[in-house]
């Protein structure tokens, strides 16, 4: 078996909610071996994911969460790649609203498992940036992908329509800053982190509220 490879690609569109538009690049993230692998947030490029995917078989399409910058282009892509899709129940109405003809493939519930290159990525429910926001622990690989829940300086925006707070503070403090603080956190945009580095600013994150 070869051996399991964390591929990451750039790109960039745009982000729309409660009335407003703004330009954003994402990270998208490629977990696998040379023959398999799945894929994380495949957005705005669906066509520069697939080269970066290659010739090997996607096992599973999973999405952080459900704003548009993280699925618009999901669709588009899981045609290229033939894959399902998988969302949190919790974000289908976000999801309704770029895709109002269609649903999600699957669910993902907390505790769910993906296994890719003899790996198993676990899904843990961390509700706050929106209702189903999820992240993805490979406990093998010392690694999180954690979508728009935690970044390098803090949480994720809570300012917006579905997002709260108390709510992603607590999913931040009770479900991953638990984890090893070696742990390198992949993020939906911008740096990489640790929860190490993350973890002794908890109280200034409350102090200041975002």
């Amino acid at each position: 078996m070869s051996a399991l490879t964390i591929d990451h690609v750039v790109t960039s569109g745009t982000f729309s909610l409660d009335g407003g538009t703004w330009d954003v690049d994402n990270n998208v993230w490629i977990i696998g071996d040379n023959s398999e692998c799945l894929v994380i947030d495949p957005a705005h490029n669906p066509e520069a994911i697939h080269q970066a995917v290659g010739g090997r078989t996607v096992k599973g399409i999973l999405l952080t969460h459900g704003h548009d910058d993280h699925i618009r282009s999901a669709g588009q892509y899981a045609e290229l790649a033939k894959a399902p899709i998988h969302l949190h129940r919790d974000d289908w109405m976000l999801w309704s609203a770029v895709f109002p003809e269609t649903d999600p493939d699957a669910t993902i519930k907390d505790g769910d498992e993906f296994l890719v290159a003899g790996a198993s990525l676990k899904a843990i429910h961390t509700p706050g940036h929106s209702p189903g926001s999820v992240s993805f622990h490979l406990p093998g690989e010392g690694t999180l992908f954690s979508g728009d829940t935690l970044f390098q300086g803090g949480p994720g925006a809570t300012g917006r329509s579905y997002s709260d707070f108390p709510t992603i503070i607590e999913s931040i403090r009770t479900k991953l800053l638990t984890l090893p603080e070696e742990t390198v956190v992949h993020t939906g945009h911008g740096d990489s982190t640790t929860i190490g580095a993350e973890k002794p600013h908890l109280d200034e994150w409350i102090a200041r509220g975002h």
